[in-house]
């Protein structure tokens, strides 16, 4: 078993150097798939560590090995983090604010990556006290379509076989910093994309009886596809059907010839996943039957669910009461919002938890994808320490 206490002052010795790095990462981000500035200062820092890897994984991503000292094991896990930022104009005023203006770490990749570093290094400097190989993996595009983590294993970076188990974590604006949080088996949901066009002759608005209301039937669609959540949908299975985006670019006097629509679709059920997409396209079938249109559909397939494995969680939640104490050990609910990690909890045992960020005296209390979201910076340190002490634990149990 790892020492707790080497584990926790060896952190606090890299805290300072962990501060800088994600001060350095936050005020430079990249999009989705396009991390090369990113991806080169990892590598810098590995270099620095002698910590062996190997790049080019789609494109921008890194998979460094560790391998412990303390008996010839065959056993694998992984630690993934994801690199990548969003197309938000940071409204902060920090020390460490983007530069790159329209791009921001909005969703906490910054602290991600740097406490996966810091679990690397951890890691890496009591590597006489652990046994058998670590996988850490940097990966590019979380944040976009069909998503990093499915590029990775296409690919072939976790090797074959996979390893015996992966973790994760993720940013929790909610969670107070020092704090971390667990949910054992379905915890994320599905996310596809939804795409409509009502498609009609459009004219004068004076005039709706000589042309099809292409307004008015997409306001119609919007409304029926509803039933599918409120109707369709087994009570026993969360479902979430949201359009945020509706352009019918048309004028007070103007029925326009086109009206776009687009949503998204998530649930925790793949059978009733595959249903819904269907019902989604027959209702609009029969709308544009109806009124004499087309329309247009097109689901874009996106994360799967997140499966959080039942044995290794909750194996994991009792080491981090443990390690912090019990009370700052919470107990998730499920999430409607996806995650690519998922893919990974699709192929192997995986753990997927929260760490907390929030301070309300410094007035970090933004949700995540907020022009204004922040991260208290000790919250590294509680990444680093904890992925490098589950890591430890799973390897030498």
């Amino acid at each position: 078993m790892i020492d707790q206490k080497l584990l926790i002052e060896l952190s606090h010795q890299v805290y300072p150097e962990l501060k800088l790095i994600r001060e350095h990462l936050h005020a430079n981000p990249e999009l989705s798939f396009q991390e090369f500035e990113t991806s080169d200062f990892i590598k810098t820092k590995l270099k620095e560590w002698g910590i062996p890897f190997t790049d080019g994984w789609v494109k921008t991503g890194i998979v460094a090995t560790l391998k412990g000292e303390k008996s010839s094991s065959t056993k694998r896990i992984a630690i993934r983090g994801d690199i990548d930022a969003l197309p938000i104009k940071e409204e902060n005023n920090t020390k460490y604010k983007s530069i790159n203006n329209g791009c921001m770490h909005a969703c906490g990749h910054d602290v991600h990556t740097t406490s996966v570093l810091g679990a690397c290094y951890l890691l890496h400097q009591l590597k006489h006290l652990w046994s058998g190989e670590v996988l850490i993996v940097f990966q590019p595009g979380e944040e976009k379509l069909p998503g990093g983590a499915s590029a990775m294993l296409k690919e072939g970076a976790l090797g074959d076989p996979f390893p015996e188990a992966i973790i994760g974590l993720h940013v929790e604006p909610s969670m107070k910093v020092g704090s971390l949080g667990f949910k054992s088996g379905k915890y994320m949901a599905s996310g596809d994309e939804i795409y409509i066009d009502v498609i009609g002759e459009g004219g004068h608005a004076a005039a709706p009886d000589k042309h099809a209301d292409t307004v008015i039937i997409a306001a119609h669609l919007l409304v029926e596809l509803q039933q599918i959540v409120s109707r369709l949908c087994p009570p026993s299975i969360p479902c979430v059907l949201s359009f945020g985006k509706v352009i019918a670019d048309g004028a007070t006097n103007v029925i326009p010839s086109k009206v776009s629509m687009e949503g998204t679709f998530r649930t925790f059920d793949e059978d009733w996943r595959k249903k819904a997409h269907q019902k989604i396209k027959d209702i609009a079938a029969g709308m544009a039957s109806a009124f004499d249109v087309e329309i247009r559909v097109n689901i874009v397939g996106g994360y799967p669910v997140l499966l959080n494995d039942k044995s290794l969680t909750n194996k994991i939640a009792i080491a981090a009461k443990d390690l912090i104490g019990k009370d700052n050990v919470e107990k998730l609910a499920i999430r409607m919002s996806a995650e690519d990690f998922s893919y990974y909890s699709q192929k192997m045992p995986a753990c997927f938890f929260r760490l907390g960020v929030r301070n309300e005296a410094k007035g970090i209390t933004y949700p995540v994808h907020h022009p204004k979201f922040d991260a208290d910076e000790e919250a590294v340190r509680y990444g680093a320490l904890s992925l490098s002490y589950f890591a430890a634990l799973l390897l030498n149990n």
